[in-house]
């Protein structure tokens, strides 16, 4: 059985120690998580790994020889290979091409033997079972999900005297994959251990990382702080490996009742939209509402078209009894704000600064005489909500895009609080967060419900759901087929209501 041991790897920037005399082995034919917050050094050690980075100290031992830091060639010779989250494929190219994009491409009287290429591309995807996936097809008609799944089957075609990969290095691989999309990166996981291989799973969702698991590492400010198996350990005390601190209860509860005589906040009625053929609804002050469905069930779509990000095509939605605008300025500046699904892509402007990405949406708010910012007034507003939310930073000077991914997310935050909302659209609030900026987040959010900020919380995490929300309306291709009571559900009885069948009359 094949070991890759890291032996007591040190690394420093500066006056920051990323690692401090981390020791670790990684064995074939198990797979074994990475966990820790952001910062804690995960991804400086996978740097390492990968040949990219050259620690400071310590040594990489494959089998009792030697491995040289700072040569992704000699990792690659020597059996180990890394799955990105930000896989960057040649969208214009096939399936089998980009698969032979690290190899040399077969070749017959000295042109590209095209039929080789594409009966290999096919054997390594029926391998891991991804027969599904048509080698001929553009990368470009492919899912996130499939996409992961091609560079994963990729790594099973070898050049002649090319070792076969024994070690996968999978970083965050499922943070932009649906439910469903996960659950096949899953199965995938499974076959490559069922075939020797071993899997170093860094994620920062306690659910994968229970699931697949032989063992556990922890690290904590460059520290490894323990290794366990997975029948030694559970989620709090890897929670409290990874934090420091007993968290206690994940979520936070309830502790001021809802007013069921209370005016409904948020009154939606047959609305449509885009993917969203029909929504009716009422929201309460103070009530979270989980929008809850499988992938493309409608969930996001929901929340876009109440911001008016998707054109409404029928039906109406009021705020406090009056019909809300239809353009996201209009309905910003009515009381709804909005945290987006991706936050890189559709929320921040990563290379401007704290202040700047807070104060965009409520520019008029922070004018003099209507027409000349007050910066002042804006880094206020910024500093005041960064406190609110806990938010890390050097300075609010500072680009966000040298913010963890939690701490950008928390700018997120900041922002829709910035405008003093009746109400907030989370689409996916969690994303790629780790547990101790998730666990800040729950806390906000249930901090505003207690304020009487209603939530509409749209989340693939069926735990969140359960855990956040007092209601959760449930999504069905495009049409919210019913509400239901989130006390005394589990993940299969709400799973179970995504699969119901419902009859499109009944629903209507």
């Amino acid at each position: 059985m094949k070991v890759l041991d890291v032996q007591r790897v040190s690394r420093s920037f500066g006056p920051v120690h990323a690692l401090r005399d981390v020791s670790l082995a990684f064995r074939a034919g198990e797979v074994h998580a990475l966990m820790g917050e952001n910062g804690a050094g995960k991804s400086t050690l996978i740097k390492a790994l990968a040949g990219v980075d050259r620690p400071d100290a310590g040594s990489l031992m494959l089998d009792g020889a030697p491995v040289p830091w700072g040569s992704p060639s000699a990792v690659q010779a020597a059996g180990l290979r890394f799955i990105h989250q930000e896989l960057h494929p040649v969208r214009g190219l096939s399936v089998a091409e980009n698969m032979y994009l690290d190899h040399s491409y077969p070749t017959r009287l000295g042109l590209v033997n095209w039929r080789t290429l594409n009966e290999k591309a096919r054997a390594a995807l029926v391998r891991l079972n991804l027969g599904h996936i048509d080698p001929r097809a553009p990368m470009s008609d492919l899912g996130a999900g499939d996409q992961m799944l091609v560079r994963i089957a990729a790594t099973l075609i070898h050049d002649a005297g090319e070792e076969a990969p024994w070690l996968y290095v999978m970083d965050e691989p499922t943070a932009a994959l649906t439910g469903e999309e996960s659950e096949h990166l899953f199965s995938v996981v499974d076959e490559l251990v069922k075939r020797g291989a071993g899997v170093l799973y860094v994620s920062h969702r306690m659910p994968e990382v229970l699931r697949l698991s032989a063992r556990v590492s922890v690290l904590r400010d460059g520290e490894h702080i323990s290794t366990r198996p997975l029948a030694e350990t559970d989620q709090a005390r890897i929670i409290h490996d990874m934090t420091g601190r007993d968290l206690g209860g994940l979520f936070p509860s309830r502790e001021k009742p809802l007013d069921p005589k209370a005016a409904p906040v948020l009154s939606v009625r047959a609305l449509r939209a885009g993917p969203l053929r029909e929504a009716s609804f009422d929201l309460a002050p103070g009530e979270v509402l989980g929008i809850g469905g499988l992938s493309g069930s409608g969930r996001g779509a929901l929340l876009r078209a109440i911001l008016g990000d998707l054109t409404r095509e029928g039906g109406e939605v009021q705020l406090d009894r009056k019909n809300l605008a239809r353009h996201p300025a209009d309905v910003w500046s009515q009381g709804i704000a909005y945290v987006p699904r991706e936050r890189a892509s559709e929320g921040l402007m990563l290379g401007r600064s704290i202040t700047e990405n807070i104060a965009l949406p409520h520019l008029s708010r922070f004018a003099r005489g209507g027409y000349f910012l007050d910066p002042r007034r804006q880094t206020g507003a910024a500093d005041e909500k960064g406190q609110r939310v806990r938010l890390k930073r050097a300075s609010l000077h500072q680009p966000c895009a040298e913010l963890s991914g939690g701490n950008q997310q928390k700018v997120l935050f900041a922002r829709a609080l910035a405008g003093k909302p009746r109400v907030l659209l989370l689409d996916e609030p969690t994303r790629g967060v780790d547990i101790g900026a998730r666990f800040d987040l729950y806390r906000i959010i249930r901090s505003l419900s207690e304020e009487g900020i209603a939530v509409l919380l749209a989340s693939s995490d069926l735990l969140e759901l359960i855990g956040l929300s007092d209601r959760i309306a449930i999504m069905q291709e495009g049409r919210l087929t019913g509400i239901i009571d989130a006390d005394g559900l589990t993940e299969g009885s709400l799973l179970a209501q995504f699969y119901e069948t419902v009859d499109e009359d009944q629903a209507a």
